[in-house]
């Protein structure tokens, strides 16, 4: 039986095997399969001839970019690049030792007088010059945007960014435009602001690269990242509104004025070498030399003896590729590739590359063999290593597999536990909460405009919702906590826009951490998180059905069987004149409906307390006003537009569990679940054991399992311990 490598496993594996973690390769390669909910799908090997080329253009393109392009190592310079030297930015003013000017979009045509060229006193007085900056704030935006587009990337490879910024506070206008930012009027910042970073590749296509915060006193901050040839630089003050025009009311400024953040200077230092040549060079042509063709100034490998040289490489590049020892067939397969390129008048080099690319497409590489039976010591450390690292066993594991040991369980534990250990772990956690969860459909649906304008643009609180995901899993997996907690647990991990949006208080920075949540929480555990929420509503209504089959199919393990083709969909009443249940109940006096939804709505009652980015609401959000009944909400949102919803019918969170059950919100259903942790326990080792084997956990295969759940017993169930025993059964071991 053969699998095929998913999308992260073949980037993360071609990443590794050319040491360039800045490739991009994703959407360059075909669409996964899927089967059992996860992109680990077991099939023939039948790649047709429009995915082969996919493959072939990705790996093609991957050698060609790590390639040497110069005959000595590249210059490393440091260049400062100051922020007024952009020109003039719209929504945007510029702040230095003293207020220099304003631009359109932001302020009045009073305001707008202070326009005073020069924007910049340039090289003529360095001590000022650091100190001037361009300020904003709202949060980026065409055409509000901060950059630093005259930096672009001479070349892929890795670089150390430093920032220099800090927080300013913008007075008011005046008393009764209080909400108009006075440029003229700036103080100290009041409270540091989170700062995202992000690369810029035309067409905008932009690139996360981390984060830090800015801080009241300037203050430089240092990143480490891999950047592409021809990349720029963009900041985003993430936490401000994010409006359009028409809309400018921003909801962060109160009579005393408004925070903002004023960006200095970003330096480039790089690109960064560990040695030269790089190992991908080293790997792809050895110590050959380069030569510079004087006519376009590219440079490119040569060889004296291109038959000879070319077996060599070839040999290393199958040795380093292999998941397993390599023989002669796997050396002869590959030749001829070269020799007929050669023989058709193609340069050493691109033969070369032909040969690797063809390599990189081969059925050994793309494929992953798992022959029926015990899994040879190879074998296991494939499947172990993409299972915990989403990419081929390295030199340490392939050692172990050499010596045969790695079946022995104490071996494999030490093994598993040094994986797990390490930070490409991470990997693990992300792809498979991607599927187990649905966590890559987080941005399938925006929040409506109308009816959730305070979510609008807020792509701060997403990205953090899945951070907390992420973060909640890892912690879990790293304590060995037990496997309750993936319902109800004692604390969350948040940072400051999830502490403010679940209305937890003291929770201050952009950076994900522990936090400890009171007795009477109703966050706490997988359910109440607001990618989950996110992701099983529809941006514009909740639905119990919806949260109530996600439930019992990803938490309990026990999937409905899908609605009658006849029976149409309930359809929300956002005016506010029904409540969801009460639509329901006109859905369920239909007879074939009736039976499915005792068992699928009431989980899905309770998650009604939370609206589609799991905001805690007492009562639904309505368009109108419910003949007078409901009372407007006011406000204005991420968007900058007033708010123009009222708060409608009383949410009702009450429910029955088949099994007779009653509770009155979510805390109570969490207990409910908790009382039976084996069958929680029972679904996660399920999930991880068709991720890691990419089978399902058949009706013979049962016995396995419960005997998986009585060694993890004695630890509740820990998370980690759950995945050991995974590991060392036969499951994991067999085919």
């Amino acid at each position: 039986m053969w699998r095929r490598l998913n999308h992260y496993e073949y980037e993360n594996t071609v990443r590794d095997l050319l040491s360039s973690p800045w490739l991009q390769l994703k959407n360059m390669l075909p669409e996964d399969g899927e089967a059992f909910r996860f992109n680990k799908v077991g099939e023939a090997l039948d790649v047709s001839h429009v995915q082969l080329s996919r493959y072939l253009q990705a790996a093609d393109y991957a050698l060609r970019e790590v390639m040497a392009n110069s005959l000595t190592q590249p210059e490393k310079t440091v260049r400062k690049f100051y922020t007024r030297d952009e020109g003039a930015f719209a929504g945007a003013y510029d702040v230095g030792p003293e207020v220099r000017s304003t631009f359109p979009v932001v302020g009045s045509k009073e305001d707008q007088a202070h326009l005073k060229p020069p924007l910049s006193v340039g090289d003529k007085d360095p001590k000022v010059r650091e100190e001037e900056g361009v300020g904003v704030v709202l949060s980026t935006y065409e055409p509000t945007e901060i950059r630093w587009s005259k930096f672009r990337a001479p070349r892929a490879g890795h670089y150390k960014l430093r920032f220099m910024t800090n927080t300013v506070w913008v007075g008011p206008k005046n008393e009764k435009q209080w909400w108009v930012p006075n440029y003229a009027n700036l103080s100290e910042g009041r409270r540091n602001e989170p700062i995202l970073i992000y690369s810029d590749r035309p067409p905008r296509l932009l690139r996360y690269l981390g984060s830090f915060e800015a801080t009241p006193e300037a203050k430089a901050n240092e990143l480490d990242v891999w950047l592409q040839a021809g990349e720029s630089i963009r900041p985003d003050a993430v936490r401000f509104f994010r409006p359009r025009p028409g809309s400018m009311r921003n909801p962060w400024a109160t009579p005393e004025g408004q925070p903002a953040v004023s960006f200095r200077w970003m330096e480039a230092e790089g690109p960064l070498f560990d040695s030269w040549p790089t190992p991908a060079q080293k790997l792809l042509f050895g110590d050959l030399p380069l030569k510079q063709n004087e006519k376009d100034k590219t440079v490119e490998v040569v060889s004296t003896n291109p038959q000879a040289d070319a077996e060599k490489l070839l040999r290393g590049f199958l040795q380093k590729v292999s998941r397993r020892p390599i023989n002669e067939a796997d050396v002869k397969r590959f030749l001829p590739v070269i020799s007929k390129a050669l023989a058709d008048g193609y340069s050493f080099q691109d033969s070369m590359i032909a040969a690797y690319s063809a390599v990189l497409c081969s059925p050994s590489f793309l494929y992953l063999e798992e022959k029926p039976g015990p899994l040879d010591s190879y074998a296991l450390a494939s499947r172990l290593s993409y299972l915990l690292w989403n990419t081929a066993p390295d030199e340490a594991l392939l050692k172990v597999a050499a010596s045969d040991q790695l079946r022995k369980p104490d071996v494999l534990r030490a093994q598993t536990n040094r994986l797990l250990d390490d930070n490409r772990s991470q990997f693990f956690v992300d792809a498979f909460l991607d599927y187990w969860l649905d966590l890559r459909k987080v941005n399938n649906n925006d929040a409506d405009v109308t009816l959730y304008p305070d979510y609008q643009l807020d792509d701060l609180l997403v990205n953090s919702s899945v951070d907390e995901t992420h973060a909640f899993f890892s912690e879990l997996l790293k304590k060995n906590l037990p496997v309750k907690n993936i319902v109800s647990s004692d604390f969350a991990m948040l940072n400051e826009r999830l502490g403010t949006h679940y209305g937890i208080a003291d929770v201050v920075g952009n950076a994900i951490r522990r936090v400890s949540l009171a007795p009477d929480s109703m966050r706490g555990g997988l359910m109440t998180q607001a990618s989950v929420l996110k992701v099983t509503a529809n941006g514009t209504t909740t639905s119990p059905v919806l949260r109530g089959a996600w439930i019992m199919e990803r938490i309990l393990g026990e999937p409905p069987p899908p609605p009658p083709p006849s029976v149409p969909a309930v359809e929300p009443d956002t005016r506010g004149a029904h409540t969801i249940r009460e639509l329901l109940d006109k859905h369920r006096s239909i007879e074939t409906c009736a039976n499915c939804h005792r068992y699928i709505d009431p989980a899905g009652f309770a998650l009604e307390s939370f609206d589609v980015m799991g905001g805690w609401r007492e009562n639904y959000r309505a368009v109108a006003n419910g003949d007078g009944k409901f009372q407007k909400i006011e406000g204005y949102g991420h968007n900058g537009d007033v708010f123009k919803i009222f708060a409608g019918l009383p949410v009702d969170a009450t429910g029955q569990l088949p099994t007779g059950e009653a509770f009155k919100d979510v805390r109570e259903l969490k207990k409910l679940l908790c009382q039976d942790d084996r069958k929680l326990a029972r679904n996660v080792a399920k999930q991880m054991t068709i991720y890691a084997t990419g089978a399902p956990v058949r009706f013979a295969d049962r016995p396995k399992l419960e005997a998986i759940l009585d060694r993890a017993k004695a630890s509740d169930y820990g998370v980690r311990d759950l995945l050991h025993e995974i590991v060392q059964s036969d499951l994991f071991l067999k085919k």
